[in-house]
Order: C-alpha cells, then sequence, then structure tokens
C-alpha cells in the first residue's frame, strides 16, 4: 500500500520523540552521583558531611561507619561540600557527646551543617563546576591538618585518584601534634605567613611553608597549603560515582597505586 511522505516524516518525527524522552529520562536518573564510603580502618569512623552555601544538605550529615563497612550516598547535579572521618567519639544520646578528632559541635553523630574542627583531612568535591557543567572538580586537602588517610576514587575510566595513603600522624613533628591528629601550622601558630592572611592574602605572598613542604613530600595530590592549587585539584568528566575509602589499603586498586600516583 501507499505511504505518504507526511505519514512517514509523521512516523519519523514520532520516533525521534519517543528516543529523545528516553534519553532526557536516562540523562535525569543518571544526573545523580554516588558517593560511597568504605572504612579500612582498624576502628569506627563516624564520616561528616557539610554541604557548601547554596547546596542542599544530603541525606544525612554524619553516620556511624565501623571497620569495614561501607554505606553510600546520592548527591544531585551540582552539589559541592566536603566530607571527613571523625575519630574517637563518644555520643551519649543527650547531643552531649564529642570526638576526639573531626569534630563538628553537634554532640551526636549528625552535624547538622556543621564543619570539622581541625585537624582533620577533607574529602572537597564541586560536581559540575567546570566544562560547562560537565566536569567535577575534587581534591583531598591537609590545610586544616590531618587525622587519617584517604583516597578518593571516581567510577569514570581515566579519572585520576587523589589522596594521602600515608600515616602523618606518626611523622608529625611535636609542636603540631594534638589528640589523635596532626595540625597545620596555621592552627598551631595562628600566624599570617602560615594562615595566608594578611599581607601573606595572595598567591603571590603566600609561599609554602616547611611544614607544609613536608606534608606535600609525604602526600604529593593533596592540598598541603591555600594555594596548592596546581597540584592537588582534579577534575573528572562528569563522573556517576566516587569511592572514598579511609585508612586504604595500598594496591586495591589499579589507578592508586604507590609508583604510578607517586603518593608515598
Amino acid at each position: 500500500s501507499f505511504v505518504s511522505p507526511t505519514s512517514t516524516s509523521s512516523i519519523a518525527g514520532l520516533l525521534l520523540f519517543v528516543i529523545a524522552s528516553f534519553l532526557q529520562g536516562i540523562v535525569r536518573v543518571t544526573d545523580n552521583v554516588t558517593f560511597t564510603f568504605t572504612n579500612r580502618c582498624g576502628g569506627t569512623v563516624w564520616p561528616g558531611v557539610l554541604a557548601n552555601s547554596g547546596s542542599a544538605p544530603l541525606e544525612t550529615t554524619g553516620f556511624a561507619l565501623g571497620p569495614g563497612e561501607a554505606r553510600s550516598l546520592a548527591a544531585p547535579a551540582g552539589w559541592s561540600g566536603r566530607f571527613w572521618a571523625r575519630t574517637g567519639c563518644a555520643f551519649d544520646g543527650t547531643s552531649g557527646g564529642k570526638c576526639a578528632t573531626g569534630d563538628c559541635g553537634s554532640g551526636e553523630a549528625e552535624c547538622h551543617g556543621s564543619g570539622a574542627a581541625p585537624p582533620a583531612t577533607l574529602v572537597e568535591f564541586t560536581l559540575g563546576g567546570g566544562g560547562g557543567g560537565k566536569e567535577d572538580y575534587y581534591d583531598v586537602s591537609l590545610v586544616d591538618g590531618y587525622n587519617v588517610p584517604v583516597v578518593v576514587e571516581p567510577s569514570a575510566a581515566g579519572c585520576p585518584a587523589t589522596g594521602c595513603l600515608v600515616d602523618l600522624n606518626e611523622r608529625c613533628p611535636p609542636e603540631l601534634r594534638a589528640a589523635e591528629g596532626c595540625r597545620s601550622a596555621c592552627e598551631a601558630f595562628d600566624r599570617p605567613e602560615y594562615c595566608c592572611s594578611g599581607a601573606f592574602g595572595g598567591p603571590d605572598t603566600c609561599r609554602p611553608s616547611a611544614y607544609s613542604q613536608a606534608f606535600k613530600a609525604a602526600c604529593p595530590r593533596a592540598y598541603s597549603y591555600a594555594y596548592d592549587d596546581a597540584t592537588s585539584t582534579f577534575t573528572c568528566a562528569a563522573s556517576a560515582a566516587y569511592s572514598v575509602t579511609f585508612c586504604p589499603r595500598a594496591g586495591t586498586s589499579s589507578r592508586y597505586d604507590r609508583r604510578r600516583m607517586h603518593m608515598t
């Protein structure tokens, strides 16, 4: 039978509409990014979650993670914020608890929008922050000190892992030691040249100190001071998922190898 050009065009148009709607549905589903937190430390850690201003809080702002346990959280496209591990926490159910490191001051597992008290190793993300909204930015920062080793690994092929494998608590100078962590020079001495403030408030005037250089030597891909961007911020073309591992073991990932990453 004869099929008119108009009918053919209508069918083709309908098919294109159906395909476009299907693809749009896929994009909507995959807009969320999954963060999976794994604890390989010898004891429980309490990850803290803080959304940056303008980003909605995730489903939790803090939780307990026992040795060997893992938990995943979903974040929407465009989300930015930070994660960290709290250690040595004791919560009594009356908001009167505290943590030895990374304490957020809430007195309980949930941090309710409060950040980590230093020293704490920070994991920072900006989803869709570059490449016209198609690239994620991520880093591990020692600017606020250090409490546990951590590694971040994107699921997308070709995107670099970053982190700090070394136990800096074992190498921490006596003047920076605090409880179960290692303070930054800024936190320990509160001087402008260490804090990149005042007359030292720019990349041209704030230079790495002997302390930050020691951090950098141990963990070359982590932020060691405020203007350490060039070797410490990484991008990924909108990875669908990221793993965040506390106290990682060497060799757990082919992309996180001591020799290839030069992290130790």
